[in-house]
């Protein structure tokens, strides 16, 4: 599996989003693209961290930048997740899981004892020149959306 670093190139997608439409990674050049990718939606952690990265929109745009969440749900449970919520964040659907895959996130978990495949929780930021600026692995839902914006702010 390809794992992605900083000063890499993001791998470039677009994939069918929340409120229909697709989105695009090109279509975001020149600016700072927070990507992340969650396992589920409508879960506590995914919810808290949606929620986070909802509440902190206004800075993250005053700062460059655009947040997008990614995970393997299809258009419609992202619709319902972003208007239970009311969350103002993109949500990407990537239900092939070839995103996924080209991030390094579509990972072995195990949970009591029995091993799966799932979304590694994990954020990338990206800079507008397309190139990866930091990664955040195995992240940790409380203050890391703010922990995010100071490392958009920064640059």
């Amino acid at each position: 599996m390809a794992e992605i670093a900083v000063g890499d190139l993001a791998p470039a997608f677009e994939l069918p989003q929340d409120g229909g439409g697709t989105l695009s990674l090109s279509s975001y050049r020149g600016r700072a693209v927070v990507l992340y990718f969650y396992p589920k939606d409508d879960t506590s952690g995914c919810t808290a961290e949606a929620i986070a990265f909802s509440g902190l929109k206004p800075q993250f745009e005053k700062a460059g930048a655009v947040v997008i969440g990614m995970s393997p749900d299809s258009v419609k449970s992202h619709d319902k997740f972003k208007t239970k919520h009311g969350l103002a964040v993109e949500l990407a659907s990537d239900e092939d899981k070839k995103v996924l895959e080209a991030y390094g996130v579509w990972a072995e978990k195990s949970m009591y004892g029995r091993k799966y495949m799932g979304v590694e929780r994990t954020t990338f930021l990206i800079g507008p020149d397309g190139k990866v600026v930091r990664v955040w692995r195995k992240v940790k839902v409380p203050g890391h959306a703010e922990e995010v914006l100071e490392a958009v702010k920064a640059l």
